[in-house]
This record gives C-alpha cells, structure tokens and sequence, in this order.
C-alpha cells in the first residue's frame, strides 16, 4: 500500500529557504521514499514531539520529521531542517518552539 505525502506550509517554507538545489532535490527524494512503509522508517520522537517520526537524509545532515494518519494513508510532513545539537537552529530545537507556541 502506498501512503500520499501531505507537505505543511512550515515544512514548504523550510526547504525553499535551503539554497542548494541540490540538497533539495535530494530531501525530494527522501520524502518519496516515505510513501512506503513510513511506519518503519526513521525513529519515534519524544517529549513535545512524541508521535511524530525523524528520518535522516543527506547522509547525517538533515532531519525531515513527520507523522503518519494511519487512517487516511498519508504522511505528514512538519518539518525538515539541519540537526546541530545544541544550536538555535537545530531542526528539534526549532520544531518544539513553533509547536508549543
């Protein structure tokens, strides 16, 4: 069974600001790749973000984190960004403060 990818205007928002249409051609890809089976890619999240899911793309570098409506077969992407543990910028970082506000 093959899951619809829904894309939020946050997570359009996130890619468009990444500069190197190579990098975003690739995390194109990765979210294509969720179409099938996204319940057992990437990792469950935890605390504000628990019942989401983080997938790595672009080697180690990028996060895309997203949800899965088993209900309706689609595949929720929230957000999309660099990890850098400890940074303002860091993808979780930046997805706990949206979501709590």
């Amino acid at each position: 069974m093959e899951y619809k990818i829904k894309i939020t205007p946050l997570a359009i928002e996130m890619l468009s600001k990444i500069k190197d249409v190579r990098e975003q051609k690739g995390l194109g890809k990765r979210i294509e790749k969720l179409k099938n089976e996204p319940d057992k890619q990437g990792k469950p999240l935890s605390g504000k973000l628990k019942g989401y899911r983080s997938i790595r793309a672009l080697g180690q570098r990028y996060r895309i984190v997203y949800r899965v409506d088993q209900e309706k077969i689609i595949v929720i992407i929230i957000g999309l960004g660099i990890r850098k543990e400890g940074a303002k910028k860091d993808i979780y970082e930046t997805l706990n403060k949206l979501l709590s506000d």
